[in-house]
């Protein structure tokens, strides 16, 4: 069974970083997609970065800012989120998707301050 447990978040200051992580359980395929997403209240989730294969997709308005990487040995994925903003608060979840089944995380709130 694969179970995803994110950790990190918080709050910060605009212009600061926060690192969020997602451990996975479980056996995971090397062609397994991972992918964090993000909601705020009272809008719908969206597709923040993707990573398969080493190859990594970004939102436009978080390109250049966050970077979504993968430690196979740790079997965790991250997302380093730097000069943040405060339209970047939301609760933010991480995604796994391999063999057609989909897996995520209970969610970590980021709150970025201006």
């Amino acid at each position: 069974q694969v179970q995803l447990v994110e950790s990190g978040g918080g709050l910060v200051q605009a212009g600061g970083s926060l690192r969020l992580s997602c451990a996975v359980s479980g056996v995971i395929s090397s062609s397994a997609a991972m992918g964090w997403y993000r909601q705020a209240p009272g809008k719908q989730r969206e597709l923040v970065a993707t990573i398969r294969s080493g190859t990594t997709t970004y939102t436009d308005s978080v390109k250049g800012r966050f970077t979504i990487s993968r430690d196979n040995a740790k079997k965790t994925f991250s997302l380093q989120m730097n000069s943040l903003k405060p339209e970047d608060t939301s609760v933010y979840y991480c995604r796994l998707n391999q063999w057609g089944r989909e897996y995520w995380g209970q969610g970590a709130q980021v709150t970025v301050s201006s």
